[in-house]
């Protein structure tokens, strides 16, 4: 079960060499106009929301990047990536795993997945299995997870497909997976039953599926509370500002101080995400980015020039508050 390659430059539509700013401008650009609660056809918009997410994932990480670059001319090379692939993994196995379902693709799968999939030896979960009787390997993936499915909780139907490569039998298990409400990154799934099939009579594996926030055009989370990059212009940051922010679920008020500064944090209790069985929600944090106009006019010049003559402030010789 060869994957097929992504050119993950092409998919956001950026260069070779594009900087990281580059690649997080286009990602943002292109999230904007497929995410599936903007888009009118949902099911193609939530396809190419997957696949910009799945490239972000790859070219926002420089250590992914580096891989992806390497790999390079050498991804047609049957054997390329194969010790990474199935590191870990019991070396009389000969399974080889497909997923579907998971909003990543078989070839990121392949080569970024991050970890063995294989989760636990044989006999690290029980006593040493005989020759006869050998339980199932578990089994280790990826999962990427909207911020609204972590807001909401889902199910997912899964497919887990296995070639054994002794004798070249395909099985393809399909199942639903219960995304609860508020799972963090990183956090695993456990599926059971769903590994590698058991030897003998044995019981299967069970299957793990570490959640993977995907990138929202506006928001990224840390734990349960949710960051929001909140643009304002000079003036509002001096003289303070009354502003409607989105949120995940519905817009709030938010009073920007006068004389905020730039990176300054404000801070919304209870407005992150959900905490599931623990209760309550997490904070919101809308970070503040000064940004000074691009251009200027002669009137408005005259007024900064007004401005300069009657402040005594100077950033160089004034104390930070």
């Amino acid at each position: 079960m060869s994957a097929a390659f992504k050119d993950y430059y092409e998919t956001l539509g950026v260069a070779r060499d594009a900087s990281s700013a580059d690649i997080k401008k286009a990602f943002r650009k292109l999230a904007r106009v497929h995410h599936p609660d903007v888009a009118k056809d949902k099911k193609t918009a939530e396809a190419k929301f997957k696949e910009i997410n799945e490239a972000n994932e790859v070219l926002s990480d420089p250590e992914k990047r580096k891989k992806y670059d390497q790999l390079g001319a050498h991804w047609q090379d049957p054997h390329h990536g194969q010790q990474e692939r199935y590191q870990g993994a019991p070396q009389d196995s000969g399974q080889e795993f497909n997923f579907g379902g998971t909003g990543f693709s078989d070839f990121f799968e392949q080569y970024f997945s991050g970890g063995s999939r294989y989760g636990f030896p044989e006999g690290a979960r029980g006593p040493s299995p005989t020759a006869r009787e050998r339980r199932g390997s578990d089994v280790e993936g990826d999962i990427l997870v909207t911020l609204e499915e972590v807001m909401e909780g889902a199910v997912r139907p899964i497919s887990l497909q296995m070639t054994n490569a002794r004798t070249g039998k395909v099985e393809t298990h399909s199942f639903q997976v219960r995304i609860p409400a508020g799972v963090t990154e990183g956090k695993r799934i456990r599926v059971p039953g769903q590994g590698e099939p058991g030897s003998g009579g044995a019981e299967a594996g069970d299957l793990y599926l570490r959640v993977r926030h995907a990138a929202h055009p506006d928001f990224h989370t840390e734990g349960h509370d949710l960051y929001y990059d909140l643009d304002l212009a000079p003036w509002e940051a001096v003289l303070g500002a009354e502003l409607t922010v989105p949120t995940l679920d519905s817009p709030i008020k938010l009073r920007v101080p006068a004389n905020s500064e730039n990176g300054q944090q404000l801070r919304v209790r209870s407005r992150g995400l959900p905490k599931g069985k623990a209760g309550g929600r997490g904070d919101y944090y809308a970070t503040l980015n000064i940004h000074l106009p691009p251009n200027t006019n002669a009137e408005e010049r005259s007024l900064w020039e007004k401005l300069r003559d009657v402040s005594k402030f100077n950033p160089r010789t004034t104390p930070s508050a």
